[in-house]
């Protein structure tokens, strides 16, 4: 089946917001196995979005648009798309009183414009929005489904995910089921080399390769009759990347990202953490405390980024500074043995760089990044050359650190 996106807001197409709907809607529908060849992009005009809407139709099983569903007289989705559908609008008496209950502590006399979000076309599914005023609304016609939500994310994820995602598996007459492998520390086209063989030749399941900054994910697919029989097609495929790509991958979970499997590991090893860094000035920091739960493990972060504070707080010897330089593995190794004695922790991660866009060198270029990492009195040091602006080269920093980290432990744990 066939689906096609529509987002509509004129604040869409001047870029005032990022259009973060689609991404999510398109990989959803990814995982369902839905086809998806056309997304645009309307601004708050009623004939240009009535021709949207149409043309859509004309090619798509099942349009999703977002936006365009609140009070105001600029919010047009739902009375296009049932004026092109043929429905007439009529007030609904539980979607009313939802509205009242929900902006009942916010007015002492709620505006007249909220009830226009009360008048649903007649005969659509409502989806009641449990975080916010409009509804979700689906319409069927001539074998299509025409699926309205809520632009604004937090109201927009929940009810695709409760609502519309089981809605959307009903339609299809096959159980399509996908899992996702996570590799780090291989970049895209190494990944695509050592998968091709199985990628050329894939008919179901499908294997697909997704490149994000400092890692891969593979979501493999398959079409069956039942659950069970798609996770047995399944398991092979997976058992086979997996001995392929050994300690490189991290998760077999699509929720699961790299900082939660570190955190994992540490709490399955029993070992605390701390952080030494410098270019990336707490980055790695965050992504840690991003993790519930963490800690447990995580006893301190420490952001030296002069070279008074790597002596101070991490006792990095002044002659390391003034013969290697901030910059080398030698003080990226004294960042990471200090983290550990200050804090009387088990292991130190330490990353010292140039992130850039100025103060580098023939010899030390912007994106050379050093990472150390101490633990159980070994110290594992990596030399990395990145590419990209300032905020990417900081960001494969933090990747490459935690990757540096779990490969550490599975090193020294290995049963």
């Amino acid at each position: 089946m066939v689906v096609e996106l529509i987002a509509v807001g004129t604040e869409l197409l001047l870029g005032n917001i990022v259009n973060t709907n689609a991404r999510f809607l398109a990989e959803k529908c990814a995982v369902l196995g839905l086809s998806i060849y056309n997304q645009s992009v309307v601004g708050d005009n009623r004939e240009r979005l009535s021709d949207a809407v149409r043309i859509a139709l004309k090619r798509s099983d099942i349009l999703i648009l977002t936006g365009g569903l609140g009070p105001t007289e600029d919010d047009l989705t739902k009375e296009v798309c049932a004026e092109v559908l043929g429905f007439p609008l009529v007030e609904d008496k539980h979607t009313r009183e939802r509205i009242e209950e929900y902006l009942k502590n916010s007015y002492k006399k709620i505006p007249e414009n909220n009830w226009k979000q009360a008048l649903v076309p007649d005969g659509a599914k409502i989806l009641d929005n449990d975080n916010g005023t409009a509804p979700g609304l689906i319409m069927e016609k001539f074998g299509k489904s025409v699926i309205l939500l809520p632009g604004p994310p937090d109201e927009l994820y929940p009810m695709f995910m409760d609502k519309v995602y089981p809605y959307l598996q009903g339609l299809q007459p096959e159980t399509i089921l996908s899992r996702m492998v996570k590799v780090c520390g291989i970049g895209e086209s190494e990944v695509e080399t050592k998968m091709l063989d199985l990628i050329d030749k894939q008919t179901n399941p499908t294997i697909a390769t997704y490149a994000k900054t400092g890692e891969v994910h593979l979501r493999v697919t398959a079409r069956a009759s039942d659950k069970e029989a798609a996770k047995k097609m399944i398991k092979p495929v997976i058992k086979e990347i997996k001995n392929r790509f050994g300690d490189a991958v991290y998760a077999t979970k699509e929720d699961i990202t790299l900082e939660e499997a570190v955190v994992a590991l540490l709490k399955k090893h029993n070992l605390t953490l701390t952080t030494a860094e410098s270019c990336t000035g707490g980055l790695l920091s965050a992504r840690l405390v991003n993790v519930p739960g963490v800690s447990e493990v995580f006893l301190q972060g420490f952001i030296t980024y002069s070279n008074k504070a790597k002596r101070k707080l991490l006792d990095v010897n002044k002659a390391t500074l003034k013969k290697y330089g901030a910059v080398s593995e030698q003080t990226a190794k004294e960042m990471a043995k200090g983290g550990v004695f200050a804090t009387d922790s088990d292991v130190c991660i330490a990353i010292t760089g140039l992130a850039g866009p100025d103060g580098g060198t023939d010899e030390k270029p912007v994106g050379l990044v050093y990472i150390a990492c101490y633990l159980n009195d070994k110290i594992t040091v990596e030399a990395h050359h990145f590419k990209g602006n300032r905020n990417k080269i900081r960001e494969q920093s933090v990747m490459r650190a935690l990757d540096l980290l779990r490969r550490s432990i599975l090193e020294q744990y290995r049963k």
